[in-house]
């Protein structure tokens, strides 16, 4: 039985990483912020943990609740979208808003979770996108977002090098059937997360600090 922390777990991806992973009978650590998340996690199976990545007071608790854990999978799911094109300026609660879930909630949550995953010598993995990939843009639609998931990216590969017993990986889950994707995503929640799992299950030494797509494609370019 593995350890698998879930940071953002109340809905689509990660509420799906939950089911999945207590499925295959690991042991799950989910955080969320509202008690009806928080029961609904603890129905499943999981261990619930109150956490918003959007208040850095909350975030600096992490690793107190998670003190001498050893975490053979980590995820950073939370996150946020802002749709706007580069034809209207971000407003400063738009910016404040992204990057703080995206990037900032990401990087507060790494040197409190990593010690962990390194002492499992496991997986830790932040929830990117296509999107991020400053080679292959190819529109300006949701700015802000892309700018935070290629910040996030290189968060990531920068952080890898002071754990190098872990496996850092930024992970695309593809376009997916959530709140977030729309209805007419090609993918649903499911295969999503049982691409992820996969992928997640089969990392190789050179994947450290790569982003890799949920059908196991390696990008060769940011």
């Amino acid at each position: 039985m593995s350890t698998i922390l879930i940071i953002g777990a109340s809905r689509g991806i990660g509420l799906e990483l939950v089911n999945q992973y207590r499925a295959a009978g690991d042991r799950v650590i989910a955080t969320a912020r509202s008690d009806a998340d928080l029961t609904r996690l603890q129905t499943l199976g999981a261990e619930p943990l109150r956490l918003d990545v959007a208040d850095s007071a909350s975030v600096s608790g992490l690793a107190w609740h998670l003190d001498g854990e050893k975490l053979d999978v980590a995820l950073y799911v939370a996150g946020v979208m802002d749709r706007a094109s580069a034809t209207t300026p971000p407003t400063q609660a738009a910016f404040d808003r992204v990057m703080h879930a995206n990037l900032l909630g990401a990087m507060q949550s790494m040197p409190q979770v990593l010690p962990g995953v390194q002492a499992a010598g496991g997986v830790f993995g932040v929830l990117s996108s296509s999107m991020s990939q400053i080679g292959l843009v190819p529109a300006s639609n949701a700015w802000l977002y892309r700018v935070s998931k290629a910040a996030l990216n290189m968060a990531l590969a920068s952080a890898r090098f002071d754990y190098p017993g872990a496996r850092l990986v930024a992970l695309d889950p593809g376009w997916v059937q959530t709140d977030m994707g729309g209805a007419a995503a090609a993918l649903t929640v499911e295969d999503s997360v049982r691409g992820l799992r996969h992928v997640i299950n089969t990392l190789t030494p050179d994947d450290n600090g790569r982003l890799i797509h949920h059908d196991g494609r390696r990008a060769a370019t940011w």
